[in-house]
């Protein structure tokens, strides 16, 4: 079997998943990162992997699914073959209930989960108690779902690099990043580009017209030790703790800044916030901030597939919110087209879909 030569641009959770993916198959694997591993959105603190809700089923939420089951094994194989823990475990999700009508609709997205979620998870309806980490529910129910999980960002992505470099992979920090008109793969090569926001403005200035672009993000990072809790989703606001002994809470959506690198008084009022809601946090200190962009498409669904008119460029780009959560899946599909030439990406994913 000829082995494949395959060069991923950049270093982010898209980029070094599908170079996993690749490497785990057989294929050669050259990482180059202009910056460092997880620069960008991937080195961000949340890590919540929750799905869209059980209604209104199209290919979007049916790939996401197909990610969120297969993120066990797939992180478990990330895990044994890096030696590094990326800081996975599907440990659910609860969402407090405001009144009777928001309690009548989460009863009929739990019927929706019964045949959507083909018996991978639950959604479901309980009484909510007074356990010291759950928000108040002025409907005094909850919604529970065990499909959720939670990953540590920057593990993750250290993790995925040491599996590359594991199977004789290359990572390049700090590397020079070849124009996409300059770098052009022969033979069994290919060249693949997840590169994020910046790749987002390559794609629009190479069809002259806009494919997407950066909202910014900021989170916190609170030093709270609730290892084996479920995840909060209350008031937009997701709160997430993770095994280190640290919780999550993030995030803003901002279409306009100043400094896309800077924490302000948006992240200060999401911080009030998270402490109102949640018991635990309240005399919690917090231990970091963080603000960065996140890489939207104008579809707001990820672009994937072969670069229009580039025979033998590929894009894997705009995870935005549900990169992390969307990666298994992703690292698949772009494996199956660019190794095996097998499309199984989905209609509204592809890179002409934004175009």
């Amino acid at each position: 079997m000829t082995i494949a030569d395959v060069t991923v641009m950049g270093a982010g959770i898209f980029g070094l998943a599908i170079g996993w993916e690749c490497a785990r198959r057989g294929a050669r694997v050259t990482v180059i990162e202009r910056d460092r591993i997880g620069a960008g959105a991937s080195g961000g603190i949340v890590g919540a992997l929750a799905p869209h809700v059980p209604e209104q089923w199209n290919p979007k939420k049916a790939f996401q699914l197909d990610s969120l089951t297969m993120a066990g094994r797939f992180w478990a194989t990330v895990a044994e073959a890096s030696g590094r823990d990326p800081g996975y475990a599907r440990l659910g999700r609860v969402q407090p209930l405001a009144n009777e009508a928001a309690v009548e609709l989460a009863r009929a997205r739990a019927e929706g989960a019964r045949g959507l979620w083909r018996g991978s998870a639950e959604w479901r309806v309980v009484p909510a108690s007074n356990d010291g980490w759950q928000p108040p529910s002025a409907s005094g129910w909850i919604v529970e779902d065990t499909l959720s999980a939670r990953l540590h960002p920057r593990q993750a992505v250290t993790a995925l690099a040491g599996a590359i470099r594991a199977k004789e992979g290359m990572v390049h920090e700090a590397a020079s990043e070849p124009r996409a008109g300059v770098c052009e793969p022969g033979g069994n090569a290919v060249v693949i580009w997840a590169t994020g926001v910046q790749g987002l403005a390559d794609l629009s200035a190479a069809f002259a017209r806009p494919v997407g672009g950066g909202v910014k993000g900021q989170a916190a990072l609170f030093a709270c030790d609730a290892a084996g809790r479920p995840q909060i989703f209350a008031d937009a606001l997701h709160v997430v703790p993770h095994g280190d002994g640290t919780v999550a809470v993030g995030s803003t959506s901002e279409r306009d800044y100043t400094s896309a690198g800077d924490t302000d008084a948006r992240l200060e009022a999401l911080i009030e916030k998270a402490r109102a809601l949640c018991p635990a946090l309240r005399g919690a200190p917090v231990i970091e901030r963080w603000a960065g962009l996140r890489p939207r498409a104008k579809s707001r669904a990820p672009v994937l597939g072969a670069w229009p008119g580039r025979p033998g460029h590929f894009v894997a780009n705009g995870g935005f919110k549900i990169g992390f959560g969307m990666a298994p899946k992703v690292a698949a599909a772009m494996a199956d087209l660019a190794l095996d030439g097998h499309d199984t990406i989905p209609a509204g994913f592809r890179v002409e879909d934004s175009l």
